[in-house]
């Protein structure tokens, strides 16, 4: 089956007043239908800049994109900005972090739906209408036919979460990208949307890129995943692969920094020292400054991103030798034992 998107050599550079940032550098991935695919990094890695690439929704007066951006076989870097807007919101739909700055604070949320749906699609007003109404049903939303009428401030953050995945969802788009759509939920909230994106997922069929920090949420939702730091991939691989035989130390932090399920800890690990800036990142690999496993060529040359061996797709890059990889892997799999159990 061939992906439904493909990102190759993806690169994305701002010009800000100190200089060219390089925001992406390098990342490529495929999605295939229905997939869900995590992309996981602190926070400026570079995890939402591709995904607002790969929409279009850069500043093109400040940004240059370089690579491929294939959406069944067509460019959407070199796309129209009419194309765009044709595929954006209808064939490729994105939830942001925080549903408020994105719905209208003056119009009710059953009028915004509506708009969606006509944006896109030549049906009538009552036609449209009546599709609102189903999604916000779909994504359970109490009492829709009168909540319908109701605008964005009427709803808790977790009821206008679900009303911006109703909105993803309303032209049945064929991927949907979710940027860290539990960031500002609390736990609760948080397990009812990843379920409710789950059960969406199956019922539409619809592939979907969760943008996240979080190696929890990964685990719960997640085919594939994407490890970024500093705006490169160093680790890709199926998401049982990642979480039983991690090789990269960015990878190993962030599992050893989860809450463990089967322990009482008077402290979370922690990586040491902050992402470095991406005006002037590091030479060679960018984790090397903060790496317990530091060697010489590591600050000297960037390691390419190459299979794990291991007989399954598994992309890392670091000099570590894959003997030094597993045994690592090992001692770190024994002490978090339980992460990302359910």
């Amino acid at each position: 089956m061939a992906p439904l998107l493909e990102v190759k050599d993806l690169r994305t550079r701002f010009s800000t007043d100190d200089g060219p940032l390089q925001a992406v550098d390098g990342v490529s991935f495929n999605v295939e239908p229905g997939q869900v695919l995590g992309i996981v990094g602190e926070s400026g890695c570079g995890k939402s800049v591709t995904c607002l690439t790969i929409m279009g929704l850069n500043d093109k007066r400040s940004t240059t994109s370089t690579g491929e951006v294939l959406f069944r076989g067509e460019d959407l870097l070199r796309a129209s900005p009419k194309r765009l807007r044709e595929i954006r919101g209808n064939e490729i739909a994105m939830i942001f972090q925080d549903p408020m700055t994105s719905l209208n604070p003056v119009h009710t949320i059953g009028k915004q739906l509506t708009e969606a749906v006509l944006l896109h699609r030549d049906v009538s007003r009552k036609q449209a209408a009546a599709r609102a109404l189903e999604l916000l049903e779909a994504v359970r939303i109490p009492r829709a036919e009168r909540r319908i009428g109701d605008y964005p401030h009427q709803f808790s953050g977790g009821m206008r979460q679900r009303v911006m995945i109703a909105m993803a969802l309303i032209n049945s788009p064929d991927v949907l990208i979710a940027d860290e759509p539990t960031t500002a939920l609390d736990v609760t909230t948080q397990a009812q949307i990843l379920e409710l994106l789950k059960q969406l997922q199956q019922d539409f069929g619809t592939a979907i890129i969760m943008i996240t920090h979080d190696l929890g949420v990964v685990a719960e939702t997640c085919d594939d995943v994407v490890v970024m730091y500093s705006a490169k991939v160093v680790e890709h691989a199926e998401v049982d692969e990642i979480f039983e035989r991690p090789a990269h130390p960015y990878t190993w932090g962030l599992m050893g920094s989860l809450p463990r399920l089967n322990a009482i800890v008077d402290r979370l690990q922690q990586i040491p020292g902050q992402p470095p800036s991406l005006l002037n990142p590091p030479r060679g690999c960018r984790f090397h400054p903060r790496c317990p496993y530091t060697m010489a060529v590591c600050k000297e040359k960037v390691p390419p991103l190459e299979p794990h061996p291991g007989g399954v797709f598994h992309e890392q890059a670091c000099h570590l030798d894959p003997a030094t990889k597993e045994r690592e892997a090992a001692k770190l799999l024994e002490s978090v034992a339980g992460v990302g159990a359910s």
